[in-house]
């Protein structure tokens, strides 16, 4: 193999790490919107991790997060609840970080 072989391999290696590691990512941010949001509707802690469950599988309707604020924000109206857009995508971009910092971390 030459050294651009080896190079090719160690991007496409590289890539593929960083792909896992965002779905990763993305998938814990989505548990924690969801407990977030369990806690904000006062579920019950069996509720809250079936409710968490629930947010994370809306994430595959489509591509994007739309799917996924789209569930929260209709399960806040429906329970009665005002949460603002903004701080929904709010916590959503701060749950992202903190996910990111984790799965970076090896937690």
């Amino acid at each position: 193999m030459t050294t651009f072989d080896d190079r090719e391999k160690g991007f496409e290696a590289k890539y593929a790490l960083d792909q896992e590691q965002e779905f990763k990512a993305v998938a814990r941010r989505n548990k924690s919107l969801g407990l977030w949001a369990a806690d904000k509707m006062g579920l019950s802690p069996e509720s809250a991790d079936q409710y968490a469950s629930a947010v994370v599988r809306a994430d595959f309707e489509q591509p994007g997060e739309e799917d996924v604020f789209r569930k929260v924000a209709g399960d806040f109206k429906g329970s009665g609840l005002t949460v603002s857009e903004g701080e929904i995508r709010s916590k959503m971009d701060e749950l992202m970080s903190i996910a990111r910092e984790q799965i970076r971390a090896g937690e």
